[in-house]
């Protein structure tokens, strides 16, 4: 057989089977690249938002001798280009060019009478001219000396941020003598302020930027602010009871983080902070302060999670596309049989007679596999070693299928063999297969549900092919159950006086052997699709409750001291229809010293203004005689009656244990009560229902913090893991759809000759139009009507039967998604969809065979 004439005999089905294996390579190359793309955009999200302290890795040194001192800038510079050079690589890439070096005392106390006491600290930022503007006076320069109690001390000008000027009254030219015994003087001779303030490096210098205000249990407040000194004041700073502190601080570069590499980010911090400590001495000590391996293990966790569920659905399609090519691939060697069987009985050896059948199958499955190779590259993100494997598994499986079906089927010249009997009793070796292969799914499901998946991003690959295993599992079962009802309604068919019921009955009992390829993937597709479509519903109305947790109502402000007029004046604003007012704060219990949480509510208010939410609010019963009755937290433990004091002394009740008072607290110690326990009507929080803008509830309390349940929402769904597991849960259903109904449709052609040859025989002895389509849908719908309820049922249940392996709370805001009933109107419409399009081949069968030569059937040999 020459392979050109063989793709121009079969240009139909050749075609077919490329555009299969060029659309399964595109989605098995171009999801896990748009995959691993979206994980490093996470990464890159998670690590850009967190805080500067904990993401950037410092050094701090803290001298313990005055010999360890360094006194100037060259000396901080050599030092940081000996931290930078023991950075191991793999962090490294991590770590931007940037970086800034900073000196500073800290609780270094100035002169002062007042009742405040007043912590001026000395500071040096090795960049502060790049981020600073002198609004008053000059830059510092060169210290100066001065006499003071019979002695000579340092004077060292420094520059104080506006907020200190305006708060602790320091002035431009005002000498301040600072330590406990006399040591040092600062002369201040400029104001400055940040010239960005939003820049992230401030979040290691807050001190010089902002005034600290303390108040301490056992003495008078306190006001700190940092001061900035030229480079000349580090030689100045050498009194040994000051407390000193450096650091270096080199910046992460979050745009060069991958997930690929993260899992080796802990390591090397734990490497590079071993460098750090041994590098201390008598005269200074060094240590590593950062928080990158607590940030990148919480980003594994959640992408242990994101991997999980994508593995497990992108495994499952990439079987079902795999079984959807081969059917293909079954269509093909079928369409070849007899012009490989002549050449079989005309003395051809097997090898040649497989080779052709194989050769037209890899001619064909390869370039399409490149073609769609080659597309996937058109998407964004880096390429795991998947996206390489994956094509050629196909191309691979695909040649090998088609070859050794080809041997198999003319194994022996002239094998005749009846396509319309009842398929043999399958042998022992068989049963056993299929046996250990439902056991191995069950024992996995077992071990899912006991111990999960590894919170790691190296996945248990047993454990995430078991849905595929639970799916091939209820196929194989629903292949051996289900003759037995087909056989009790060919029977009751039998009985009847109509004829098209029995035959169309009939013939579908008596293709079980054909029809098996076609169940094994029909029911795999469209179980794994409900499956992705339960998981997608499940997390988006689970972020909707999670968003109301958050916020615990449309809109949460937050200000302190709310008064009367102002709670009215937002009760009556345009767009305004309820409002609840809450008051917060911290109070103790007497006799255990506890101090919880407390918020205090008009719980009949914020019902009312959580109507239709998605949430439950706690209810209390009100007073009782032994106190007014409170719900505490789980931390709090049951108890019975209670005092507490907080804005006065109550005696409390306590009536249940509540999780968390949404919007407020979910951890820790806290307790609920009613508004009425309040001594008066104050409030920090007002809980309103409305049409009314953030930006007009701002102008009407410019001190307040607004939050919204639609912000909230939107924040959830924002981050990059949460909308890939969406979209690709979205994506993969319409795929496995898509390749149900493919699986339907070559199921219709694969039959359609044989199909054809039956109807025109029976037009030879009057089956009409109508009864020719009735006979086709019979013989078409019981795997259909058989197939479609196993799978919807199995896909959703697999939730369920999952358990804890399939872990998605990280992508729903916290909140377990199983306790969700998913929606019934993707399933129904999947199933509707293949009896429809079961129905629409019937038709297209009918209407086809109607142009065929009555006289054709009734010709001796012809087929």
């Amino acid at each position: 057989m020459r392979i050109p004439l063989g793709v121009r005999t079969h240009a139909g089905t050749v075609a077919l089977l490329a555009v299969l294996t060029a659309v399964a390579c595109l989605l098995v190359s171009g999801l896990p690249r748009t995959m691993q793309a979206s994980y490093d955009e996470a990464l890159r999200r998670s690590l850009a938002g967190a805080d500067v302290t904990a993401a950037d890795l410092t050094v701090t040194g803290a001298p313990a001798q005055q010999p360890g001192e360094l006194h100037s800038r060259a000396e901080f510079a050599y030092a940081a280009r000996r931290w930078r050079a023991l950075v191991p690589a793999a962090l490294r890439p991590l770590t931007g060019p940037g970086g800034h070096i900073s000196a500073k005392t800290f609780r270094t106390p100035a002169d002062g009478k007042g009742p405040i006491r007043e912590f001026v600290n000395l500071g040096w930022l090795s960049d502060a001219g790049r981020r600073v503007d002198w609004v008053r006076g000059r830059a510092p320069g060169a210290p100066t000396t001065m006499r003071y109690a019979g002695g000579t001390i340092p004077v060292i000008e420094v520059g104080v941020v506006e907020e200190a000027e305006s708060r602790m009254g320091l002035r431009v030219g005002e000498t301040r003598l600072l330590g406990e015994s006399v040591h040092t003087a600062v002369r201040i001779v400029g104001v400055f302020r940040a010239k960005d303030p939003a820049d992230r490096a401030w979040g290691h210098d807050a001190d010089v930027l902002h005034v600290t205000h303390a108040v301490p249990a056992d003495g008078p407040e306190e006001l700190h602010t940092t001061t900035l000194m030229a480079d000349a004041g580090l030689a100045a700073l050498a009194d040994p009871t000051r407390n000193l502190t450096y650091r270096w601080v080199f910046p992460l570069d979050p745009r060069a983080a991958n997930a690929l590499s993260a899992p080796g980010v802990p390591a090397a911090v734990a490497e590079f902070r071993r460098q750090v400590d041994v590098q201390g001495t008598g005269l200074i000590s060094y240590r590593l302060a950062t928080g990158l391996p607590q940030l990148v293990t919480a980003f594994l966790t959640a992408l242990a999670a994101a991997q999980t569920v994508l593995y497990l659905v992108l495994g499952g399609l990439f079987a079902v596309a795999l079984g959807v090519i081969a059917l293909a691939a079954r269509l093909l060697t079928d369409r070849m049989e007899r012009t490989l069987a002549l050449a079989r009985a005309r003395g051809a050896a097997l090898g040649q007679v497989v080779a052709p059948g194989t050769a037209l199958t890899a001619l064909t499955t390869g370039p399409a596999a490149l073609a769609g190779y080659a597309l996937a590259y058109l998407l964004p993100g880096p390429a795991p070693p998947i996206v390489h494997i994956g094509p050629l598994a196909v191309v691979v499986v695909t040649v090998a299928f088609a070859g050794t079906r080809v041997a198999l089927a003319h194994r022996t010249p002239l094998r005749e063999r009846r396509g319309d009997l009842a398929a043999v009793r399958p042998s022992a070796r068989r049963v056993t297969v299929e046996a250990l292969v439902v056991v191995l799914a069950l024992a996995g499901a077992y071990l899912l549900r006991a111990r999960g998946v590894s919170g790691t991003a190296q996945q248990d690959p047993y454990l995430l092919v078991i849905p595929v295993a639970l799916t091939l599992a209820a196929a194989l079962i629903t292949l051996r159950c289900h003759p037995y009802p087909l056989r009790l309604l060919v029977r009751l068919a039998a009985r009847g006086r109509a004829a098209v019921p029995f035959l169309g009955l009939a013939r579908a009992a008596r293709q079980r052997a054909t029809g098996a390829l076609p169940v094994l993937i029909l029911l795999p597709a469209l179980s794994l699709s409900v499956f992705a479509a339960v998981i997608h519903d499940g997390i988006t109305a689970t972020q909707q409750v999670a968003s109301w947790q958050k916020v615990g109502a449309p809109i949460k402000l937050t200000a302190a001291g709310l008064t009367p007029e102002t709670i009215q004046r937002v009760r009556t604003a345009p767009g305004v229809e309820r409002v609840a007012p809450a008051m917060t704060g911290r109070a103790q219990i007497t006799g255990t010293g506890e101090q919880p949480y407390v918020v205090a509510v008009d719980l009949a208010q914020w019902r009312r203004v959580n109507e239709g939410a998605p949430i439950s609010l706690p209810a209390l019963s009100g007073g009782t005689s032994g106190g007014t009755s409170a719900l505490v937290s789980p931390a709090l433990g049951p108890r019975g009656t209670f005092d507490l004091t907080w804005l006065s002394p109550v005696r409390l009740n306590a009536e249940g244990v509540i999780d968390a008072v949404p919007g407020f607290y979910s951890s820790g110690q806290f307790l609920l009560v009613p508004w009425e326990v309040l001594p008066w009507h104050a409030a920090d929080t007002l809980l309103i229902k409305g049409d009314i803008s953030p930006a007009e509830l701002a102008r009407l309390v410019p001190s307040a913090t607004i939050e919204t349940q639609e912000a909230a929402l939107r924040a959830i769904q924002a981050d990059p893991l949460t909308g890939t597991v969406r979209t690709t849960m979205a994506v993969v259903t319409v795929a496995l759809g898509a390749y149900a109904l493919a699986a339907i449709v070559l199921s219709l052609v694969a039959g359609a000759e044989g199909r054809a040859r039956t109807v025109s025989l029976l037009r030879t002895l009057g089956l009409s139009d109508r009864q020719a389509r009735r006979l086709t849908l019979l013989e078409l719908l019981p795997v259909v009507v058989i197939t479609a309820p196993v799978g919807v049922a199995l896909g959703m249940g697999l939730p369920a039967a999952l358990g804890p392996g399939v872990d998605v709370s990280v992508f729903a805001g916290g909140l377990p998604v199983a306790d969700h009933t998913p929606g019934l109107l993707t399933p129904v419409a999947l199933a509707a969809g293949l009896a429809l399009c079961a129905v629409a081949g019937a038709y297209a069968h009918t209407a086809m065979t109607r142009r065929r030569e009555l006289d054709a059937a009734l010709r001796v040999g012809t087929d």
